[in-house]
């Protein structure tokens, strides 16, 4: 069982920027971040698989974030620029069995809060 622990949320005016990070407790497979605006259903954000070397993002938030991960310190990261408010919501870290695609790990999510 791996566990998965974000933080870097917080409170920012659009145009600023945040970076979420994501402590995983093991090795784990590909890895993604989603979000939950309030009285909305959970929406893929960005997702990169082991090597690194491929990445997938939601249109919504292409040429503005950026999803990395360092596999010796198993953290994965989300480097937000030009927030905007609709990126408000709740971040959560989600991760696949090592060696695999399916997620099975969540985190508890961090909060992401952008002011007009």
């Amino acid at each position: 069982q791996v566990q998965l622990v974000e933080s870097g949320g917080g409170l920012v005016h659009a145009g600023g920027s945040l970076k979420l990070s994501c402590a995983a407790s093991g090795r784990t497979g590909r890895m993604g971040w989603f979000r939950q605006a309030p009285g909305k259903e959970r929406t893929f954000v960005a997702q990169i698989l082991y090597s690194g070397n491929a990445t997938h993002y939601a249109d919504s938030v292409k040429g503005r974030f950026t999803i990395s991960r360092d596999n010796v310190k198993n953290t994965l990261y989300l480097q937000m620029n030009s927030l905007k408010p609709e990126d408000t919501g709740v971040y959560y870290c989600t991760a696949a069995a090592y060696g695999t695609l399916k997620y099975v790990y969540w985190g508890q999510g961090t909060q992401v809060t952008v002011s007009a």
